[in-house]
């Protein structure tokens, strides 16, 4: 598929927490070469700013972090911003399942994953792309 079938994901803004550098920066690029405007974090306690301030349509974080937990951030996050969307991505499968029970209308992407993996759920969460197509 072009780039051009798509449905412009650009005004799609996204909010990255995740404390790993490496996997914040992968993350980073690959959805802004899907065309997505990303802005990171290191941590929880520097995202909370942002959602009060900016107007953002996902909260994408990493469950296990340092200060605040991305469960905490995104419960926070709610609270602020009903309609923000969340998806968490962890590598832990018990915290898996606190998250699934903490946030039930919250995606949860379990690590290793394909960075392919990653911008088709949130394509699908925003219904962009081929996914659109098919509804």
């Amino acid at each position: 598929m072009l780039a051009a079938d798509r449905k412009d994901p650009r005004m799609i803004r996204i909010l990255l927490a995740e404390d790993d550098q490496v996997m914040r920066e992968y993350l980073a690029r690959a959805l802004e070469k899907s065309g997505y405007a990303v802005t990171a974090v290191d941590r929880g306690t520097a995202a909370l700013p942002l959602i009060e301030e900016e107007e953002f349509d996902l909260l994408l974080t990493d469950i296990v972090m340092p200060e605040m937990d991305g469960i905490e951030l995104a419960q926070r996050a709610g609270e602020l911003r009903p309609k923000l969307r969340v998806m968490f991505i962890t590598g832990f499968a018990a915290v898996t399942l606190k998250a699934g029970k903490a946030m039930p209308q919250a995606r949860v992407l379990s690590k290793p994953f394909h960075l392919r993996d990653l911008v088709m759920e949130v394509d699908r969460m925003f219904e962009v792309g081929e996914f659109e197509e098919l509804r």
